[in-house]
């Protein structure tokens, strides 16, 4: 890719290629219409037929899902941060082997971050179609441990989870091969050694859109959900403050705001929310809508900005815990 170009580094929210063979559940009924999105980095797919649409080391890795209501994802953990950012629609989140330990639900704007090595999944509870973005730590997030139910619910619908990670499916004629290792269900001591949260714990993962307070002032506001952030830049204390490995921050731009051109140190992605803005390099301008995404190159200059006659909110995800401020107009 081009590191003085955006042209390869735009995702458009109508471009994206879902996956609906992604995980280990995927026929298991009410978790069987769910759609997997990999969109920079390899994720933790186990569907040869996922596609990943930048592929490029971030430090960090981002995807989303698509789920129509009722849709299930079933109970899971990670080694590493898993981040979810409500882009549409109403969610239920769910903690515990059989996700009856905690439950906490979100709607648009809102932002979930639950610590490693804790069973958790999720379900669309609103009446439309919904998406999520997810952010997993480090370029390696590893492989998905799933309860045990998840195991069983599997086999009775062909699908086999190996070792090494590969999904086997039976019912598209798919076999074992000599020296393939299903991979043994998680066992009453690995359950046993997770971590637990309940409603009021789960709850303090979260970060509200409707309590978003922004330090700044003016026609840009930053607001820091995860990292360690500075006084100097005027941040307050990060709401999910615990070390991640990435930075995630919440922007409102007025209409015709715009910061000063300036480069960064580190990736920095940037997810539309509501509005529209753009983004200026040296050979050209793109403007980006609703659920789109940029990733900017490392030490190219730019200048961010708000094209339109509305307010514009984005999310903006960058490599490394603590990380400078975006860069206002001298009169901000």
């Amino acid at each position: 890719m081009d590191p003085s170009s955006l042209t390869d580094r735009i995702v458009r929210h109508r471009d994206l290629r879902p996956c609906v063979t992604a995980f280990l559940d995927t026929r298991t009924p009410g978790s069987d219409q769910k759609e997997n999105f990999t969109i920079i980095g390899p994720g933790v797919s186990e569907s040869p037929d996922q596609h990943v649409h930048i592929e490029i080391p971030h430090g960090f890795n981002l995807g989303g899902a698509r789920q129509p209501p009722g849709c299930v994802n079933s109970q899971h953990s990670h080694e590493t941060a898993e981040v979810f950012i409500v882009q549409s629609g109403n969610w239920a989140f769910y903690t515990g082997e059989s996700a009856d330990e905690g439950e906490v639900w979100l709607s648009s704007g809102d932002t979930i971050s639950i610590p490693t090595r804790v069973f958790r999944g999720f379900k669309n509870v609103g009446q439309d179609t919904g998406f999520l973005f997810a952010v997993l730590g480090e370029d390696d997030p590893g492989r998905v441990t799933w309860a045990p139910s998840v195991f069983a619910a599997a086999s009775d619908h062909g699908l086999v989870l190996l070792e090494n990670g590969r999904l086997v499916d039976k019912h598209k004629g798919e076999e074992l091969l000599p020296g393939d290792l299903p991979m043994a269900a998680t066992t009453p001591e690995q359950v046993a050694s997770m971590q637990r949260l309940d409603c009021k714990a789960l709850e303090k993962c979260v970060a509200r859109h409707e309590h978003i307070g922004h330090a700044s002032s003016g026609a840009i506001r930053e607001y820091h959900i995860i990292g360690e952030g500075a006084s100097s830049n005027g941040f307050v204390r990060a709401q999910l403050d615990w070390a991640h490995g990435f930075s995630l921050r919440h922007v409102r731009m007025q209409p015709a705001a715009s910061t000063l051109v300036h480069q960064r140190e580190e990736e920095q992605v940037v997810l539309v929310h509501r509005g529209e803005i753009g983004v200026e390099v040296p050979d050209g301008e793109v403007r980006l809508g609703r659920s789109d995404v940029v990733t900017i190159p490392v030490g190219l200059p730019r200048r961010l900005f708000n094209p339109s006659a509305e307010p514009s909110e984005v999310f903006m995800v960058y490599r490394g815990d603590r990380v400078p401020a975006l860069e206002p107009m001298p009169d901000e």
